[in-house]
């Protein structure tokens, strides 16, 4: 067939197709070029698997990635098989029969030239080439109940195995064979939780419960002759869910409490959660985190998976950026030296916009596609053809990037099938009478909850739609249309002054109260145990006070306050000190 037949054609398929929609829209057909994703947008946008049974829901959580061969592999839970990937933005999903995918926690290690798999179900297997997804079985039944594992080579070449034995025990380390994976030795104990002085171990999603948390998946790093001990805690199901960190002189000796905790925390923005991951390092050095996102609303275990950066200082202080850790960032191809190398790709433009749809349930209105909160969602009426969602962003915008997070409403789904994929267009205008296409997905078969939208030319837009073509059950639904770039404006003015007041009868709480700037989207709170440490971040929208209930009672605290909008981040000019409650 003649290009030009073929471009009329098509022109006419979409026409017929925005028939669909209401109004006088005109429609020019400059869908963006595909290109490979270079920016990674945080939740991970993988095929996450649904479960097999219970409540129809997604989940992956207890991640570990491992670099092999050149190659990063992702294990997670019960995720019915593993990822692959060459630059940790774009993951293929690799199916198998040969391990325990339907265990929980799994753990992989490269040893010499072959890479090995444990997961608590105790049986360990290793592959020379796992891009086949063959493997075969070293060890059918390790001795010990080892939950939550971790292997771990060091660099003198003694293999070692951390884990957890459940709620109240503490973590636990040993040394193996690296020929039969047999325990060799006596075990070491190591610690319990200490919620009393430790506030990121308290429960609940701002680390306000009483209970008992639960001290979990046991992570190894060693860096310049020094060991890091990470554990997850309080739970699973919580925003608060953190790494917390520990270090040591000797493997299997004693580790007391680092001074930067917890280590990998994330309790608010859109994807919340930062807990039970793993920290490896990439081709050129640098190191990252991956960990778990909690959703936890259809079920406690509805998860998700997150990548931050990680840190050395110069004084060994290690640490996980998570600063505007759920927008946009370029994964870099170098190695990077702090958190100023790796800042957002584009600013969040989409924040609490105005909205307007096809159709919305009532328990599930408009509003929620926009309110940066992963838990809650937009749905329509129905998943048929020609439902839509427009957002305005109430000025023109240099859009560089969209990420549509798409919800389950009314599904039932169970276990992967070849139907679950969505299907859309997303176009952007200037006045909604004339719409241009940034994303032609009519034909898409890919499965993409997290589907970001790498454009490769930015553009100035003020209106975006997502009209749907197909849902693979239920309804048509987002839990976050969000939209990146630059906005029209400027960056916020610093702000100018804040309080920071321990809490005296009970030192693990601080409250932060400070000048709210008038075109301030929000505030990302810095803080940390040292003047020059402030690694720790607690990001807030539309607010002039917070409490964050995850202090060490044990510490004094510094924390600065840096203000942001669709312009730019504008870093605090002050650090405010919070002496610890004796």
């Amino acid at each position: 067939m003649d290009v030009k037949i073929k471009s009329a054609a098509r022109r006419i398929v979409i026409a017929l197709f925005l028939s669909f929609f209401p109004g006088n829209y005109l429609a020019a057909v400059h869908a963006q070029g595909v290109m490979k994703p270079t920016v990674s947008c945080n939740p991970i946008n993988l095929n996450y698997r649904f479960q097999l049974r219970d409540v129809s829901r997604r989940e992956a959580a207890d991640p570990t990635i491992a670099l092999f061969k050149g190659r990063y592999y992702l294990f997670a839970s019960k995720s019915g098989g593993y990822w692959i990937s060459d630059d940790l933005v774009n993951w293929s999903l690799k199916e198998t029969k040969d391990l325990p995918i339907e265990s929980y926690a799994p753990t992989a290690a490269a040893i010499d030239d072959t890479l090995y798999f444990m997961a608590i179900n105790r049986k360990i297997c290793k592959s020379t080439q796992p891009e086949t997804g063959k493997w075969e079985v070293v060890n059918e039944k390790f001795p010990i109940f080892a939950g939550d594992p971790c292997l771990f080579l060091d660099d003198d070449g003694k293999l070692y195995l951390y884990y957890s034995e459940g709620h109240n025990n503490p973590l636990y380390g040993i040394e193996l064979d690296k020929k039969t994976f047999m325990p060799i030795g006596e075990r070491a104990e190591f610690f319990r939780h200490q919620k009393a002085d430790f506030g990121w171990e308290r429960p609940g999603d701002y680390n306000t419960g009483t209970e008992d948390p639960w001290i979990e998946g046991a992570w190894m790093t060693k860096h310049n002759g020094k060991y890091y001990l990470q554990y997850a805690a309080p739970g699973t199901a919580f925003k608060s869910y953190a790494d917390g960190l520990y270090t040591g002189d000797e493997p299997l000796g004693t580790f007391k409490i680092a001074d930067n905790n917890p280590f990998s925390y994330k309790p608010e923005g859109f994807a919340c959660g930062a807990g039970h991951g793993s920290t490896f390092q990439d081709k050129w050095g640098n190191y990252w985190h991956i960990s778990t996102i909690s959703v936890s609303v259809k079920h406690d275990y509805e998860r998700r998976l997150g990548l931050f950066p990680a840190f050395f200082d110069k004084d060994g202080v290690f640490y996980t950026y998570t600063g505007f850790g759920d927008y946009p960032h370029s994964i870099p191809q170098k190695k990077i030296k702090s958190p100023d190398d790796y800042q957002p790709a584009g600013m969040l433009l989409s924040y609490k916009k105005k909205v307007e749809v096809s159709s919305s349930l009532p328990d599930h209105p408009k509003e929620y596609a926009a309110d940066e909160e992963i838990r809650s969602y937009w749905s329509a009426a129905s998943g048929s053809k020609g439902e839509w969602i427009i957002i305005d962003l109430q000025d023109q915008c240099r859009v560089s990037g969209v990420q549509l997070n798409f919800a389950e409403e009314n599904a039932e789904i169970f276990g992967r099938k070849n139907s679950i994929y969505h299907q859309y267009i997303l176009e952007y205008s200037n006045d909604k009478i004339k719409w241009e296409i940034l994303a032609d997905k009519i034909k898409n078969t890919a499965d993409v909850p997290h589907d970001f939208i790498e454009l490769s030319n930015p553009v100035k837009a003020r209106f975006l739609r997502l009209t749907n073509v197909h849902v693979p059950d239920g309804n048509f639904a987002l839990s976050g249309f969000r939209a990146f770039g630059k906005g029209s404006g400027k960056s916020p003015k610093a702000v100018s002054e804040f309080s920071a007041a321990r809490d005296q009868s009970d030192g693990r709480n601080v409250k932060l109260k400070w000048n709210k700037i008038p075109n301030a989207t929000g505030y990302n709170i810095r803080y940390g145990t040292a003047k020059d440490k402030l690694y720790l971040n607690y990001q807030v929208f539309d607010t002039d006070s917070l409490v964050i209930h995850s202090l060490s009672r044990l510490k004094d605290y510094y924390f600065t306050i840096d203000a942001f909008n669709e312009n730019g981040i504008t870093k605090g000019k002050h650090i405010q000190f919070s002496e610890k409650i004796n």
